[in-house]
């Protein structure tokens, strides 16, 4: 149990009993704990989720000091059997507003999951709905919050699977012509309570909330099913019935503005979801027509995710340091390398919004534009009617540009205009498809750059990779033989150190199997005048690869043993994303 260590006398007159209970065992500062109260109360939500929701305090503490401040038990929601069909007769809208959850009803009596004890107004609420007597049971607030996200979700999934004749009265196709200058966010009349309406809508919300990369709508011969990618892994989360396989693709393309009536070849689109008068979602949409019908995939493109500021994205210090310097540089050529999904366009996004200020002109043009900063001329390329890169580049020279960002170099007339502007003083950011660093180098050689354009605009190479995070809650010290880890790449310096101890993936409920979020793996190599000069004499990438390790650049590899030995990641995760 916290305590509060230097006995500090709590002020009696401002904070109610739980708040009161909650700074005496140390959770919160008396300060905290009057302003939880204050705006909590302000907008409707109870003091405990709104501390947690804050990360001001633990929930686990704050259940505990509930309990003893009440007198009952606290008790484990992943014990609990919950009965998803009480979920449905409250309704969503409550539930997630006064943040509870019903679990059973014995006799006329419903018990309802709640996080704060003190904060009637659910209880009151849920007795409305449903005319029945309710009794709280005290949980943690994070695991309601899960336990909420699946209960929901199971009453979607079960609404269109046990109702699948209410789908024979919805004409989507119909309203989809009437939707196209609706706002991707509201629906109108009839169209809000169509279930397909409301269960493609619950799955981008719910993808969101899991913090998901990737929605994949697939159908086939016998069944339908939703896949979410986070933390770069496919799960699968939902099965629909397979007879609205084709309303369910069209409401996407509903949403996503594309042809209801295209259904042979592919097509993309894109939907903007607002979460709040501060905060959009985009979605990236592709369609693939398969031998079942449409595949759809939506990739979400949060743009909080380029404002998290590059010491979020896994650097190490030295790594960050070459990145910084040479974005501070007022001309030259920054690559960004890697396979699809490493993370590349976050990297080059956060360079660019430290850019982002008034006196630059930052300009840039991709296929399409993933993330939305405002402050930054963005273009999408179009090949049907001519814009492509290297039209964008052309007309960017042409406005007074003092960054430029390209999506992608894949010609070497895209290549060519860019090093022409990193050579005449502007700051070119760009991304190419290799395996690491020096590489990068020998594939704009055999685009048909000259070396000596090379050596004179390339200033920094990055070759990135994506891997899980270890969950801090459940990892475990794993027990691996001395001679494995020398095999790894270890050496005996570092196996023989004080603390060098390994961990492994286990699983809690705070995490998916172990891993909990990403972090980047990266090779930061600087083009020097060495690398420069050999470029220059027609190297190839293996003896680039060795000066730029003489010169104590890290590669892929280093770096994930250098997160493994840091209790980052696991070893299992290092030996997936890097190659011996």
């Amino acid at each position: 149990m916290a305590v509060n260590p230097q006995n500090i006398p709590v002020s009696k007159g401002y904070l109610g009993g739980l708040a009161r209970r909650i700074v005496a065992e140390g959770w919160l500062s008396e300060e905290q704990a009057r302003t939880a109260q204050q705006k909590a109360q302000r907008i409707g939500q109870s003091l405990v989720s709104f501390a947690v929701e804050q990360k001001w305090a633990p929930a686990r503490g704050l259940a505990m000091a509930a309990s003893r401040e009440f007198g009952v038990p606290l008790a484990d929601l992943s014990a609990l059997d919950i009965d998803t069909s009480l979920a449905s007769e409250v309704g969503e809208k409550v539930l997630r507003k006064h943040r509870a959850l019903p679990l059973h009803r014995r006799g006329k009596r419903l018990f309802v999951a709640i996080s704060d004890p003190s904060f009637n107004q659910a209880l009151e609420e849920i007795k409305f709905a449903t005319g029945q007597p309710t009794e709280g049971v005290l949980v943690e607030d994070d695991k309601l919050g899960k336990a909420m996200d699946a209960a929901l979700s199971a009453v979607d999934a079960a609404s269109l699977s046990g109702n699948e004749s209410e789908f024979d009265d919805i004409d989507l196709d119909a309203g989809a012509r009437e939707e196209q200058a609706v706002d991707a966010t509201t629906s109108q009349g009839d169209a809000e309570d169509a279930p397909v309406v409301r269960y493609v809508n619950k799955v981008l919300l719910d993808a969101i909330r899991r913090g998901a990369s990737d929605i994949h709508f697939e159908p086939y011969e016998k069944y339908y099913r939703v896949r979410l990618r986070v933390d770069g892994e496919l799960r699968e989360f939902a099965r629909p019935p397979v007879q609205i396989a084709a309303r369910l693709a069209a409401r996407v393309k509903v949403l996503s503005r594309l042809d209801l009536a295209e259904r042979r070849v592919p097509q993309d689109g894109r939907i903007k979801l607002k979460l709040s008068a501060q905060r959009a979602i985009d979605f990236r949409v592709s369609t693939c027509p398969t031998l079942w019908g449409e595949k759809i995939v939506l990739r979400i493109l949060d743009s909080s995710s380029a404002q998290l500021g590059i010491e979020m994205l896994g650097y190490e210090p030295e790594q960050r340091a070459l990145y910084e310097n040479a974005l501070s540089k007022p001309q030259g050529m920054i690559l960004v390398t890697g396979p699809t999904g490493s993370g590349k366009t976050v990297s080059l996004y956060t360079g660019l919004n430290i850019l982002n200020t008034e006196g630059l002109n930052i300009s840039t043009a991709e296929d399409p534009a993933e993330i939305n900063l405002p402050g930054i001329n963005q273009v999408n390329v179009n090949p049907r009617v001519g814009l492509t890169f290297a039209a964008a580049l052309k007309a960017f020279l042409r406005q007074d540009p003092d960054v430029i960002m390209v999506g992608e170099v894949r010609d070497l007339e895209t290549a060519e205009i860019a090093i022409k502007a990193a050579q005449t003083g502007h700051l070119v950011l760009s991304t190419l498809h290799t395996n690491d660093a020096p590489q990068t180098l020998t594939r704009l050689l055999n685009m048909g750059v000259p070396a000596y354009n090379i050596a004179s605009s390339v200033s920094l190479i990055i070759a990135q990779r994506l891997a899980k995070r270890l969950c801090v809650h459940c990892r475990r010290a794993a027990d691996i033989p001395r001679v494995e880890l020398l095999k790894e790449g270890f050496t005996e310096e570092q196996i023989d150190s004080e603390g060098f101890t390994i961990y492994e993936a286990e699983g809690c409920d705070e995490c998916h199997g172990g891993y909990k979020g990403r972090t980047g793996i990266y090779q930061v190599m600087p083009v020097s005048e060495a690398i420069g000069r050999m470029i220059m004499e027609g190297k190839n990438a293996i003896d680039v690869a060795d000066q730029a390790e003489r010169e104590g650049v890290a590669d892929l590899r280093q770096s994930a043993l250098k997160k493994v030995r840091d209790g980052i990641i696991d070893l299992k995760e290092a030996n997936r994303v890097t190659v011996e």
